[in-house]
């Protein structure tokens, strides 16, 4: 039987299906990195999130290995290319929580406009502001989508009955939206009011919104991060909130949110964040649904089962 081990949890209905398959299934949720790799040798394929980086060392140990499966997008945590040189198929599931992330994204989006997040404190308090908490319309923008794969086109579906301008810009692709106007960088930087990142953490995206990149926008503009916190230079970004260069930031991830909390906590950056009532803060959990959840496990298993 073809060994699968299981280093993250996910949707039961994965593990059903492929014990149906003929596939042995085994768990190894509590088994650090080294314990894992010591029982891979004949290990035929691995379901993971983002527990542990699987690297050309681990892969090596792992002489019988045929697919890596991922349960979410980003691949950043595993060697991609030595993987497949090895004939080693890497799997991912961005099909699975598009709409999450898109539903999420516009969500953070709508409560940054309409200050629900301080409203709702304050009339808890006994305050009614009106006048302060008066709202700005999403409709009459132009938003700009940074990355035009599952989860950007997804999120240009669920603006498009808001009537915004709709620029897309994707270096990777020709001819890939008529949800969107294909778009260049440099007609984002003039015309956008709301830039929204949607692409993996490469060696070319870390840091990619930092000062030099920010200080390119024609006129001040809103910032949504739903892919990778260390896509954002942080201080540059408080810095330009602070100098309304930006003028409200969405963020589901962080750029140091693999440390503790408790180290979080102690960062000048996350204080100077949680601090400002021009960001929106959420705990990486964009594509994390009741619905995605399932979905993300059948795509995976269609994806797995599939391998020949």
């Amino acid at each position: 039987m073809k060994k699968v081990l299981f280093v993250d949890t996910v949707h039961s209905m994965l593990w059903e299906e492929l014990e149906k398959e003929g596939f042995h299934c085994i768990e190894a949720y509590d088994l650090s990195k080294e314990e894992v790799k010591a029982i891979s040798s004949d290990t035929y394929g691995i379901v993971i999130r983002s527990r542990f980086k699987i690297d050309a060392p681990f892969l090596d140990a792992c002489q019988e290995l045929r697919f890596i499966a991922r349960a979410g997008s980003g691949m950043e945590n595993i060697d991609e290319e030595f993987a497949i040189s090895k004939g080693i198929a890497c799997l991912n599931a961005p099909e699975g929580n598009r709409q999450a992330v898109a539903e999420h994204a516009l969500g953070m989006l709508l409560s940054l406009f309409n200050t629900l997040n301080t409203a709702d404190l304050e009339v808890r308090q006994g305050l009614w502001k009106r006048e302060e908490n008066r709202g700005i319309e999403l409709s009459g923008k132009t938003v700009g989508i940074i990355g035009f794969g599952h989860n950007g086109s997804a999120f240009a579906d669920v603006l498009s009955g808001f009537g915004v301008k709709l620029l897309a810009y994707d270096k990777y692709k020709n001819n890939y939206s008529e949800k969107a106007i294909e778009s260049d960088m440099q007609t984002i930087f003039n015309e956008v009011d709301i830039l929204s990142l949607h692409i993996p953490l490469t060696d070319e995206t870390h840091h990619l919104i930092n000062d030099e990149f920010i200080q390119r926008f024609k006129k001040p503009f809103y910032l949504i991060n739903t892919s990778r916190g260390q896509c954002v230079k942080t201080a540059d970004l408080l810095d330009a909130v602070q100098d309304s260069k930006i003028l409200g930031a969405c963020l589901d991830v962080l750029e140091d949110e693999k440390a503790s909390f408790e180290k979080l906590e102690n960062s000048v950056d996350f204080q100077r964040l949680i601090q400002s009532k021009k960001v929106i803060l959420s705990p990486h959990v964009a594509g994390w649904t009741k619905e995605s959840k399932l979905k993300l496990a059948q795509v995976l298993l269609e994806k797995i089962t599939s391998i020949k």
